[in-house]
């Protein structure tokens, strides 16, 4: 179990942040490892806040993370070998089938519906 709890603050521009909290009073600094596909994220940045014991982080979201498929970024205290937090991007082919089944899913739920109300319709007149 981590001594941190990791809370996303906003996500935009192809940047995660994050607000690193201790859970124990004192704790120093952690070391905060971010992965994707296994292998190291670069750029990434911890800044203590005013208060002692917070940290913000950010995470920038490398380029070749950005395309088909599903990306997923682990976030983990490297000290405890812990994760964090992790969030996930998802792009191309894999959303647009995701997106046309549920469309279709929904029309076909809707036509189901039309026609039960139709006869509910008939029936009732």
């Amino acid at each position: 179990m981590s001594a941190f709890s990791l809370t996303k603050t906003r996500f935009r521009e192809g940047q995660w942040e994050g607000l690193l909290t201790a859970i124990e009073k004192d704790a120093a600094q952690p070391e905060i490892a971010v992965t994707l596909r296994d292998l190291p994220v670069r750029g990434v940045t911890m800044t203590e806040t005013k208060e002692p014991g917070r940290w913000v982080i950010q995470i920038p979201v490398p380029v070749e993370a950005v395309g088909d498929g599903v990306q997923t970024f682990l976030i983990t205290d490297a000290n405890a070998d812990v994760v964090l937090e992790s969030f996930t991007l998802i792009a191309g082919e894999v959303l647009g089938e995701d997106i046309r089944a549920e469309v279709d899913l929904l029309r076909a739920e809707l036509d189901m519906l039309k026609r039960a109300f139709r006869r509910h319709c008939l029936e009732t007149s």
